[in-house]
C-alpha cells in the first residue's frame, strides 16, 4: 500500500491537516489531525506508556482512526489520525482499476 507521511506542523496542541490527491484520476480529499499526548495527562495511575497509549485510542473520537505513531519523547508521543470515512475512500481508489 502507498503511504503519505505526514510531518508533525511546529505549533503545539491539535493540528488538522487537509490534504488534496489524485488517485487513479479521481481527486480526493484527506483530512488528517496530529495531535501531542503529554505523558503526564494520561489520566492512568500507571506508568506503562503502552496502557496510556491503549487508553488514549481507545478513548478518542470514534470518527477517526489511528494513521501513525509518532517518535516520543520523555514529555510526549504524537499521534496522526485521519479521518475513517476518507481511509475507506483511499483503500477503495487504491484497488480499483483505472479506465
Amino acid at each position: 500500500m502507498a503511504h503519505i507521511a505526514i510531518p508533525i506542523p511546529t505549533q503545539l496542541g491539535k493540528q488538522d491537516i487537509e490534504i488534496e490527491v489524485t488517485i487513479n484520476g479521481q481527486k480526493q480529499a484527506l483530512h488528517y489531525r496530529v495531535e501531542l499526548f503529554y505523558w503526564d495527562d494520561c489520566g492512568l495511575p500507571s506508568v506503562d506508556r503502552a496502557d496510556c497509549l491503549r487508553h488514549i485510542l481507545s478513548q478518542y473520537d470514534h470518527d477517526w482512526t489511528l494513521y501513525y505513531i509518532g517518535s516520543p519523547t520523555d514529555e510526549f508521543v504524537p499521534i496522526t489520525f485521519v479521518k475513517k470515512e476518507d481511509l475507506i475512500k483511499q483503500r477503495q481508489l487504491l484497488t480499483s482499476t483505472p479506465t
